[in-house]
């Protein structure tokens, strides 16, 4: 087996990876298929309202994490929710939360996390639920948005581009696969890269996109491939990663980072709006027909999934 089948292999077995197989039956469940009201599929719901778009986005921790890391898990609730918005096209408008702890010095430190992010990402927090009589921690949150115009998962076309826009200054966090890039940022420089893909968006220089979340660039590639029912071919050899540590990188959970869908000749103005903030962008593969998501070098590829005949999102 030569190195890259070996990584295409163990890609499709990660359980970063098939932890998102989940969202199959919730959507099975509740009926939903890519043509419900909020195009589910996508990083935040979208509800068209006058010229623009209403958007909502919610996240859930495990209580495993929020015991373990209650500050971390704090500035996530609104970091993580945020970076759904912005993969939306969209500028967050504010942010509720439902909390649940022991008591109130565990509740604090959850707290403490979400009111720092929040002051330091511009987005107001609007209140929620607290239950301070619970025997775990527990922690969700819910953001609202606007976008004028929509980057969605849906309209990747063969032909396009694909770029990975990560900003990579920065580290994982403790042994996890979360890379943190806001650390030593300061509040001001992180509201202003904010603003690459609201803009990109309105200046329609963009066809498709998400948010690079748990399962990595990787499992975020299979998500953007179903939802626009297309194949995406990446070449691992394009990718630029810390630690040397290439699988670990192609699954990490970045604290900001995109897989964007461009046409040819709008790669240039795309990756110097990220350049010029000091983000690194780059191509790393290209939107084909098909169903399958695959590791090329040359003439060397291999399967990591097939979403016609193994459904991973299931709409």
């Amino acid at each position: 087996m030569t190195g890259l089948a070996s990584l295409a292999s163990s890609l499709a077995q990660s359980p970063d990876v098939t932890g998102k197989l989940s969202i199959n039956f919730s959507c099975s469940q509740l009926g939903l298929t890519r043509k419900s009201i909020g195009f589910p599929g996508d990083d935040a719901a979208a509800i068209q309202d006058g010229n623009g778009w209403q958007l909502i986005a919610m996240e859930g921790f495990m209580n495993e994490f929020v015991k373990a890391e209650p500050w971390f898990a704090g500035w996530c609730a609104v970091m993580v929710n945020l970076s759904d918005i912005l993969a939306m096209g969209g500028r967050a408008t504010g942010l509720t939360n439902a909390i649940w702890a022991p008591d109130e010095n565990c509740a604090k430190k959850i707290l403490q996390g979400m009111r720092e992010a929040s002051a330091t990402y511009g987005v107001p927090i609007l209140g929620g639920h607290t239950n301070l009589k619970t025997d775990r921690p527990q922690l969700a949150a819910t953001i609202f948005g606007r976008a004028q115009k929509l980057i969605t998962s849906f309209r990747a076309s063969p032909g396009e581009i694909l770029i990975a826009a990560i900003d990579q200054r920065g580290s994982y966090v403790g042994k996890s696969k979360n890379f943190a890039s806001f650390l030593d940022a300061d509040p001001e420089q992180l509201q202003e890269d904010n603003q690459i893909l609201p803009t990109l968006a309105e200046n329609e220089l963009l066809t498709a996109g998400k948010d690079i979340s748990q399962g990595g660039i990787i499992g975020t590639s299979i998500m953007l491939a179903e939802c626009s029912g297309v194949g995406i071919e990446i070449n691992p050899l394009s990718l630029k990663y810390p630690e040397d540590n290439l699988e670990k990188w192609m699954t990490a959970f970045p604290s900001f980072g995109f897989l964007l869908s461009v046409r040819r000749e709008n790669v240039p103005a795309v990756l110097s709006a990220f350049h010029n903030r000091n983000i690194n962008a780059c191509e790393v593969g290209k939107i084909v027909e098909g169903s399958s998501v695959q590791l090329i070098e040359k003439d060397d590829r291999h399967l990591v999934w097939n979403h016609s005949t193994n459904p991973y999102l299931g709409l």
